[in-house]
């Protein structure tokens, strides 16, 4: 694990990553470059748009791997998870999908963790990137419903240290949450309950940590997009007929009503624990990959300032395509940053 500091005149960051970590898995198990970038490490699960009844998610029937081939999955799914939780949490959900399928994997999973190997040699140098803050612990929540195998959701959280802000500023996570909910959820209501009742339990030791260390906290803000959670579990709203979630429903109240928690509403794009709970599409995992990603941003920055030294430098008309190549020369391999 590699801890790299800067500083800037408005705030101070480290980055964690685990450089040569990827390809010495790759390596051990002979797993082959891929001949185009991999952009997702995940299937993406098509959206049905106008169905009226939202179907369970039914995997179709692949034959059954060999014990040395589920030996393999298992290994492999071994070596990525702490590096997963250390410096690269975009692969949780990932690796919980898998995780659940690894004791009686088949073909299909083979094709799945191949994927995941192809994702990786892909972006082999993804790390965490944390900011400095005044040591408030904060959280998002979020909850998939209905988008894992048997009916059941997943919940997720963004567990990270910002301010006492009344909507705390992003930073790198401390603990990121993937997992699927055991029960099957009847609503998405209680789908959403469940992720923060998973968080809030997650932050109990924390915040208990954090005031042994001498940084006392204040009610911890936790974030959701589902506003009937945030109404019952705030008062707002009278729940009827809820016996099925009562149980993490009157911990939350209890845990609020002793001031430990401070449960807020915000739209669903501003959730970072989004990312952990649902398959999605390549295009989604671009267009996050300067949040979760680490220091990529920073990079591209040292190679524009790179580029913008070298003595060739062409003219503003024609720098979009020779930049481009610069990048691929002096880049990490498989980069496609954007030209400035």
């Amino acid at each position: 694990l590699k801890w790299h500091y800067s500083a800037t005149h408005s705030e101070r960051t480290c980055r964690t990553s685990m450089p040569g970590y990827i390809n010495n898995v790759l390596v051990k198990f002979n797993h082959p470059m891929p001949t185009k970038r991999q952009l997702s490490p995940h299937k993406h699960r098509e959206i049905v748009y106008g169905q009226s009844t939202q179907l369970a998610h039914t995997e179709p029937y692949s034959p059954p791997l060999s014990n040395d081939g589920v030996k393999r999955i298992q290994g492999i799914i071994g070596a990525l998870l702490y590096y997963a939780r250390a410096v690269d949490n975009k692969l949780l959900a990932t690796l919980s999908t898998l995780g659940s399928q690894q004791a009686t994997a088949t073909e299909a999973t083979a094709e799945a963790v191949s994927q995941l190997l192809d994702y990786l040699a892909t972006y082999p140098d993804d790390g965490t990137t944390y900011r400095s803050s005044d040591m408030i612990l904060c959280a998002h929540a979020d909850a998939g419903f209905h988008n894992e195998s048997k009916g059941r959701s997943r919940a997720g959280a963004h567990i990270f240290m910002s301010e006492n802000d009344p909507f705390p500023r992003h930073n790198g996570p401390i603990l990121s949450i993937s997992q699927i909910l055991k029960f099957v959820m009847s609503s998405a209501a209680e789908a959403e309950l469940g992720a923060l009742y998973t968080a809030a339990k997650e932050l109990v030791p924390l915040r208990q940590t954090l005031d042994e260390m001498g940084w006392p906290q204040p009610r911890t803000p936790i974030q959701t997009d589902n506003s009937t959670a945030v109404g019952v579990t705030n008062l707002t709203i009278v729940p009827r007929k809820t016996k099925a979630m009562d149980l993490r429903l009157w911990w939350l109240r209890c845990r609020e009503a002793q001031e430990q928690f401070r449960f807020y509403w915000d739209k669903g794009s501003r959730n970072l624990a989004d990312y952990h709970t649902k398959h999605h599409p390549p295009i989604y995992h671009e267009s996050n990959r300067p949040t979760h990603a680490g220091a990529a941003t920073q990079q591209l920055r040292g190679l524009i300032r790179a580029y913008a030294h070298t003595s060739n430098s062409p003219p503003h008309a024609n720098s979009a395509s020779q930049f481009q190549a610069f990048l691929e020369t002096n880049a990490y391999p498989y980069t496609r940053p954007q030209p400035p």
